[in-house]
């Protein structure tokens, strides 16, 4: 079993970060991967939360809640199993002079990316498309980064829906209750 995600990781990091590899791809990864971090991920909840109608208000703390749950499985898992990074393991990457500090498995900007974007489909869904296309570009720009390898990316994006999943349809009571103690209007 372990041989053949190895073998999937393999051969998509090899598509993805060395044969998909152009100048054009560079520009557009380097800047899509952005969007699952977590300055970007924070300020778009808090828009939702602060900026918008009663519905995205409350939409934006399920984000918010989906959010943290995941990336607290996700970091906690980082810790347990410390799997280093592509570009410290294979030399002949595409590396983008990206030094970072942390460990690759999960990969929590697809997770914060799939929290966000499952989220977002639940509540609008004719938004479903392109969120999950954003979400989707972020995953690949982590392989293409070399900073994930596939497998990264394919549990941040089962530790990204799971628990937005859980939190729509679980525990939108506590939603509902948060958005009370911020003070949001029902009725409005």
């Amino acid at each position: 079993m372990n041989n053949i995600f190895k073998k999937f990781d393999d051969f998509l990091i090899e598509l993805i970060n060395i044969r998909m590899s152009h100048r054009y791809l560079d520009a557009l990864m380097y800047r899509a991967t952005n969007l699952g971090g977590a300055l970007f991920s924070t300020v778009l909840v808090i828009f939702l939360i602060l900026i918008g109608s009663t519905n995205t208000k409350l939409m934006g703390i399920e984000s918010l809640v989906a959010l943290c749950i995941s990336q607290t499985i996700v970091h906690s898992l980082k810790l347990i199993l410390s799997r280093e990074r592509p570009y410290k393991i294979f030399e002949h990457l595409n590396t983008f002079g990206i030094n970072m500090k942390d460990y690759s498995f999960p990969s929590g900007h697809t997770a914060a990316s799939f929290s966000i974007a499952t989220t977002i489909a639940l509540n609008i869904p004719r938004l479903t498309i392109i969120v999950f296309t954003v979400a989707i570009i972020v995953g690949i720009s982590r392989i293409y980064l070399a900073v994930h390898f596939p497998t990264d990316v394919a549990a941040g994006i089962i530790l990204g829906t799971i628990p937005a999943l859980i939190v729509h349809y679980q525990l939108i009571g506590l939603i509902y209750r948060l958005g009370k103690i911020i003070g949001i209007d029902f009725l409005g």
